[in-house]
């Protein structure tokens, strides 16, 4: 009978040992809109991982233009700029609905606040304000409500337009892009204390308008849009000192393409890090595809998606790496494509979307 025990005990353990790693099978998708008789906030759905469908949208908050948002890393809070009202807003999130209960407001102190981070601590968001051309600082309370801010900074210059600001993996160092004064500015970050302070800034090319900016996993290599010149600049990141370098600057045009306007948007590195990606606006409406050297980081055109894409505003790729949805501003509609993982090449997968205005796509794990 013990034999019998020990038998039967050892098959469980070998099952369980041998079982597959459970694999999330989706993920709970949060829009960021502007706001007008057609949208109302902020929406939610589902992204099935099997094979890239959404489910159909639901209003999660109604908040005026919503423009950018984050989570925090707790995945219990968002974050939501109000772009028309330059405040910025938090919400608790409901794990089980996806709906989202408003905690307060603070201002920006800025006009047009567009873009928004909470450092890794959850302890701080960060915000950059594009006509104010300065950023912010706001300590978050335990329950997720924001405080007063702890630091501003105005930027100077005859044409300022902060875009977007990126703390870096060790939390010392915020970077703001100011698409007017082609520089990214670089202040050093006292999580203690909530406070940023100049430090160094980096010159983009004259004429590029650094819009944003996205970080290579190794935490070393950055990857900045020119939203002007439509180009996308590659830069070494000195951790220890908090500096840019710059290594490339590349167009994110297809080479058959003479320019005629338009401007870039977003710039998102794919999680194997093997990839990055920059939307081209109207007039030529593309995800532009890049191939990242595994040993200089540099990167080599390889591509461009446009299939069904209308002012592709922000992007974002699901953490598995598999699907990248595509907000299409002026098209009325959120976008799914499958992603290659050997070449980063993006296929349509016919799933789509309807959201008036969006702009803004994030994740979060499916609540229980």
């Amino acid at each position: 009978m013990l034999r019998r025990c020990f038998s039967v005990i050892h098959l469980l353990l070998a099952s369980l040992l041998s079982a597959p790693t459970f694999a999330q099978e989706s993920y709970r998708v949060y829009l960021g809109t502007y706001t007008d008789s057609a949208s109302q906030g902020i929406y939610h759905c589902q992204l099935d991982l099997a094979d890239g469908t959404l489910s159909p949208v639901a209003l999660a908050a109604k908040t005026s233009s919503p423009s950018f948002l984050a989570i925090h890393p707790n995945k219990k809070y968002m974050y939501a700029v109000n772009e028309s009202e330059a405040t910025i807003s938090a919400f608790a999130i409901d794990s089980h609905t996806g709906n989202l209960t408003f905690l307060n407001r603070q201002p920006s102190q800025g006009d047009a606040p567009c873009h928004l981070v909470v450092d890794s601590t959850g302890k701080y968001v960060l915000a950059a304000n594009y006509t104010g051309g300065s950023c912010i600082c706001l300590p978050i309370a335990d329950d997720g409500s924001l405080g007063e801010a702890s630091s501003f900074q105005q930027h100077q210059g005859v044409r300022i337009h902060a875009h977007s600001i990126h703390v870096d993996r060790a939390n010392k160092y915020a970077l703001c892009c100011d698409l007017g004064l082609d520089q990214v500015i670089v202040y050093a970050f006292d999580a203690d204390r909530g406070l940023l302070t100049p430090h160094s800034v980096f010159h983009t090319p004259k004429g590029a308008g650094p819009r944003h900016f996205a970080w290579h996993p190794d935490g070393q290599t950055a990857f900045i849009n020119g939203e002007t010149d439509l180009t996308v600049i590659a830069c070494r990141y000195y951790a220890d000192r908090g500096e840019l370098q710059q290594m490339q600057v590349l167009s994110t045009l297809p080479t058959d393409v003479t320019r005629n306007g338009g401007s870039t948007a977003e710039t998102v590195v794919h999680p194997s890090g093997k990839f990055v990606y920059v939307s081209n606006r109207d007039p030529y409406n593309s995800i532009a595809i890049f191939s990242v050297n595994p040993e200089t980081r540099s990167l080599t055109p390889a591509g461009h998606q446009a299939t069904g894409i209308k002012t592709p505003r922000n992007f974002a790729i699901d953490p598995t790496g598999t699907f990248m949805l595509v907000a299409n501003q002026s098209g009325g509609n959120v976008l799914v494509f499958r992603i290659d993982p050997d070449t980063g090449g993006l296929s349509p997968t016919g799933h789509s979307v309807e959201v008036a205005n969006a702009v803004c796509v994030r994740y979060l794990e499916r609540g229980p």
